[in-house]
Parts: structure tokens; sequence; C-alpha cells
């Protein structure tokens, strides 16, 4: 990497701090970056450099803001503090780049109409009209459409809308929990499963917390006639395994974003592999590069997208029908 990024606070307090600078309290809520965290990495690594207040408080520039907004999506990509905190923001934004991730992004349109609308609702705090635009894209696409062709790429923009600063945690947290909403509403209202078909199993392992990936898959095996168990984020291993055996699971489904490091994915993966009956399978998919990065895991199906479901499902029910 090249060298490290150098800033020059003031220390004195006759300066006037940059316009739009704020306070230590108001980074840890726009980041997720605690207090003694920002303070620790101050002293170890120059950075962030905030200026000083009259009474000495810290104050942070708007790009150091943005930053650390890198710094912390990265260090939940797997990413050590110790090789990206001082880092030129130019080289994190180039780490940040994802990998190709059908799951997220399987093909629609990156600014779809419903997209646009939606964003706009919820920088406008409008959120019952975000959650009518929501509904009325699972009336108009169905709930296979509005799934592939808007929900997933939303999320995606949604992130990059949040790591640009242009929304703020509270926001990124009303659209998780406003298509939440939705996707429960639509899956609720789909027939029940014709018995004897495939039963999946769904959760995130510790430390991944989030669900949206998850629930868009619930919704597309649903609509494949697979009944669905969702234990929703962060089961433990050995409950997983207890609840696969109480409800007869033919598979685990388990969504993986970035906020993982990537060895987690791995060891993770290979543990529950080694705790279920080999006649329960394990599907993963999600954003994480773990899942495309390292070698094949015997007995797990890393799905390449969401688009893989339907052809998941059908295999996995000719498998049960024919009795092997």
């Amino acid at each position: 990497m090249t060298g490290p990024e150098t800033y020059a606070p003031s220390e004195g307090t006759d300066a006037a701090p940059p316009a739009g600078a704020i306070g230590i309290a108001a980074v840890e809520r726009e980041t997720g970056i605690n207090k003694e965290t920002l303070r620790v990495w101050e002293r170890r690594y120059g950075f962030p450099a905030p200026w000083r207040d009259a009474t000495g408080e810290r104050l942070y520039p708007p790009e150091q803001v943005h930053k650390l907004r890198l710094v912390r999506r990265l260090m939940d990509a797997g990413h050590r503090p110790g090789r990206v905190v001082g880092a030129p923001v130019e080289e994190l934004a180039t780490l940040l780049q994802p990998a190709p991730n059908p799951l997220l992004n399987p093909g629609a349109p990156a600014e779809a109409p419903e997209i646009a609308a939606c964003t706009d609702a919820l920088k406008q705090h409008d959120i019952d009209g975000l959650r009518r635009l929501m509904s009325q894209a699972v009336l108009r696409r169905g709930l296979a459409g509005a799934v592939t062709e808007v929900f997933a790429p939303m999320t995606t923009r949604i992130g990059e809308l949040w790591m640009a600063g242009d929304l703020q945690v509270f926001q990124e947290h009303i659209y998780s929990e406003s298509l939440q909403l939705v996707l429960r509403q639509a899956i609720q209202a789909l027939p029940a499963p014709a018995a004897g078909g495939p039963r999946v199993l769904l959760t995130t392992l510790p430390g991944e917390t989030h669900v949206l990936g998850l629930l868009m898959a619930e919704a597309l095996l649903t609509l494949e006639g697979a009944a669905c168990l969702s234990l929703g984020a962060q089961t433990p291993l050995g409950q997983l395994v207890a609840a696969a055996e109480v409800h007869r699971s033919h598979v685990v489904a388990l969504s993986f974003s970035i906020q993982l490091a990537n060895r987690a994915v791995h060891d993770g993966l290979t543990d529950l592999r080694a705790m279920l009956p080999p006649t329960v399978e394990i599907w993963a998919g999600g954003a994480s590069r773990a899942l495309r990065q390292t070698s094949a895991i015997e007995g797990v199906r890393c799905l390449n997208g969401l688009g893989d479901i339907t052809a998941e499902v059908t295999r996995l029910r000719e498998l049960l029908e024919s009795g092997l």
C-alpha cells in the first residue's frame, strides 16, 4: 500500500474549525466506531486528526468522517485497522470495489424507476411513502420480480449512499425495517407449501447481523414451494443444528454480507458442515468475498445469486422424490 495520508489538525483555539465539523459523539453515531477506538487510532496511527474547539473538545472535519465510513466498511469486510486507517482515501475506495455480487445485483438496472423513487422518499423522511412504493413494486412486478429487479439492487444502492455520506445511519435502518416489513407481508400472503416439499431453515452465523439478503432468499424459496423457517440473525451453531434436527430440515440456508471476515465465514461453514448430518445440505450465498475466493468446502453449496434458487429447489425436490 502507499504511504499514509498526513493530517494537520489545529491544536490552537483561535483558528476556526472547518465548516461542517462535528463532535466525537456525532462521529460515533455516523460511523458506528466507538469513541475510545477513535482516540486509540488518533494516538497509534495519527488518524483521525481532529481539530479542537475553545474548550478542547474534538471536532472532526467532513472529509475525515467520510474516510472513517470507508474504514468501517473495510473493517466489516475483514480488514485490520493497521492496514486501512492510515491509507489514502483513494486506496480505500479501490479496496471497497465489490466482487461481482449477483445476489444483491442480479442484472437489474442500477437505477430502475422504483429505486430512484424509494431513495427520494427515504431522503425526504417519507416513511409511509417509502413503504407504499415498495408494496407497489410487489404488486406491479410480482414478488420475484420485485426482489430481483428492485429490492436487491436497491439494497446495494442504499449502502453506497450511506458510505458516501448521503444517508445517515438512522435512514439506513429505516430502509431495512421497511423492506423487512414489506417482504414479510408478501411472504405471509403466499399459499402454504404442499406437504412433502423441501424444508429450509434460514439464518446467519454469529457475527453476521444483516438479514435482508436472507429475507429476499426466503421470499424466492417460498415462491418455489419450499417450506421455510427463519431463525433470524446470529444463531449459535449448536442451536442451529438442534433446530435443523427438530424441524427435519433438508437444507440450512445461510446469508453472508461483507460484515464477517473471510476466515470467520470459512471456519463457520466448515464447523457447521462437521456438526450437521450429511443428509442436510448447506446453501450459502451473499456478498461475502469468502464465498468466491476460498476453495470450495465439501458439502457446502455456494449459490452465485438469487437466480440459482429455482434450480436448486428443483434439484432438491427431484432428489427427495427419488428417495435417494
